[in-house]
């Protein structure tokens, strides 16, 4: 055997010797994924078109599809082509306990990225930007949040909306009763139904919601704003390795241009289960996000 040929041979070797000492540096997410043999979504089942039932009560939506591009990735660094993808469904109140202890492993949704969750969970880029704004119907009169004094109005628990609305009761000096659904199909029905003046919440959500009623000309979302707020899919605090294969991931879909595709078949085309197309054109603060990805969350 010739010098060079003990060399190569050597170097495979070790090579083989080395593919178990890199699984074995696999932690947090990714680990839990390995050892398992699955990885579970968490999923909403109201939040259109974001992550939401269809027809036939399965999760389809914007957040769904990108989050799916994360699950291919995750099979492709694990060389695990048949991981099972279990899918569990969440609400506004349930999604960051159950991500903490590890019931779900990616939260696909309409959660904003905010300092405070920071605190205690993880975002990937930003993937949508909003404004929390309320949605009335046009017989009522209502245009501005100021409207909304001594109204009774619904929100949607466990949602930023609430904290926002409160603040601004104080500082706009109006007095306000909340009723809370536990989602926002809920909430929206609320309205629907006349329980409520006005519905407080993300204005592509309440788009949403409206483009499911059977009269969607009956219903307005104002232009006033209580803030505007990133969107992100939901990890685990604190997992480096999990939270970089988001990042490369999504990124890369940003970068390709894969993008604009995935948001014109949510956002700009008609969408099951009513086939209604939102017309929700890309904002600059959205083709911003795109072009420079980041996971900045709002104050």
């Amino acid at each position: 055997m010739s010098r060079i040929t003990r060399i190569a041979t050597a170097v495979l070797a070790a090579s083989f010797i080395a593919a178990p000492a890199v699984a074995q540096e696999l932690t947090g997410t990714l680990r839990k994924i390995r050892d398992t043999g699955s990885i579970t979504i968490g999923h909403r089942e109201a939040s259109i078109p974001f992550s939401y039932l269809d027809d036939k009560q399965q999760p389809i939506g914007y957040a769904m599809d990108l989050c799916m591009k994360v699950v291919d990735a995750v099979k492709a660094e694990l060389k695990m082509p048949n991981l099972k993808v279990a899918l569990q469904p969440v609400t506004s109140a349930n999604r960051i306990p159950l991500l903490q202890n590890g019931t779900i492993d990616l939260e696909c949704g309409s959660t904003t990225n905010s300092v405070e969750r920071q605190k205690t969970v993880a975002f990937g880029p930003t993937y949508f930007v909003i404004n929390v704004s309320a949605a009335a119907k046009k017989s009522s009169g209502l245009k501005t949040l100021a409207d909304l004094n001594g109204k009774t109005i619904s929100t949607t628990s466990g949602t930023t909306a609430v904290p926002l609305l409160k603040k601004y009761e104080k500082t706009a000096s109006i007095d306000v009763k909340e009723i809370y659904g536990k989602d926002h199909a809920e909430s929206m029905q609320l309205l629907a139904t006349d329980r409520v003046a006005a519905f407080v919440m993300d204005d592509i959500l309440l788009a949403g919601q409206i483009a499911n009623q059977a009269n969607p000309g009956e219903y307005m979302i104002f232009s006033e704003s209580l803030r505007t707020e990133p969107y992100s899919m939901m990890l685990r605090r604190d997992d480096p390795q999990f939270k970089g294969l988001v990042d490369r991931t999504i990124g890369a879909i940003y970068k390709s241009g894969e993008i604009n595709k995935i948001y014109a078949k949510w956002f700009t085309s008609p969408i099951p289960p009513r086939n209604v197309n939102l017309n929700f054109q890309m904002t600059p603060a959205i083709q911003e996000a795109f072009k420079n990805p980041n996971d900045r969350g709002v104050q």
